[in-house]
């Protein structure tokens, strides 16, 4: 499917209005493919990564985390920011070890999304990580997490139940079946 790209939009004006230490807020004046101007207000991010690890006994890894957006602890899968300059790949290999202890000898990427394309550019790359080597995980400072491993078909019942919400950990889930990574 080819995207008609007649409905872009054109940014006439940026300001910065926040710029904390994880991403900024800019408010801009954008015209729409019929003349109009019209203002716009969005998050400025610089992406991340999440890494799904899938042991050979076709478990997941899975980590319990407090998310303060959402006010509770959520079921995801290893994810993190992208620092300045950072390779999404090289990003994953962190996180999965920071985050598990794990190294795995195959990193297949699943593809990326768009975690709320309306308001933020955030752009977060998936990835399938096999052939896995238990290690020490070494967590960042102020970052508590517990380590849970699931089934994978059980994991799959979890995001059709509701169990699962996080959307990257939902969509690795699926698109790991959906092209035979598991």
């Amino acid at each position: 499917m080819i995207l008609d790209e007649r409905l872009k939009e054109t940014e006439i004006k940026r300001n910065i209005v926040f710029d904390g230490k994880i991403f900024k807020i800019a408010q801009c004046k954008a015209e729409l493919c019929d003349g109009t101007l019209v203002d716009r207000e969005f998050m400025i991010h610089s992406g991340g990564v999440c890494i799904l690890p899938v042991d050979d006994d076709g478990n997941v890894y899975l980590v319990q985390q407090y998310r303060y957006g959402a006010g509770r602890v959520l079921l995801e899968i290893p994810a993190g920011k992208l620092e300045k300059g950072e390779i999404p790949y090289d990003c994953a290999v962190r996180e999965l070890s920071e985050e598990t202890g794990f190294s795995a000898d195959k990193i297949t990427p699943l593809g990326v999304m768009f975690s709320s394309p309306a308001i933020m550019s955030e752009i977060i790359y998936l990835y399938l990580a096999r052939n896995l080597t238990e290690g020490k995980k070494h967590l960042d400072n102020g970052e508590f997490l517990e380590l849970v491993k699931i089934p994978f078909d059980e994991a799959l019942e979890m995001v059709a139940n509701g169990e699962i919400t996080d959307a990257k950990t939902q969509l690795a889930l699926l698109k790991a079946k959906c092209l035979g990574g598991i």
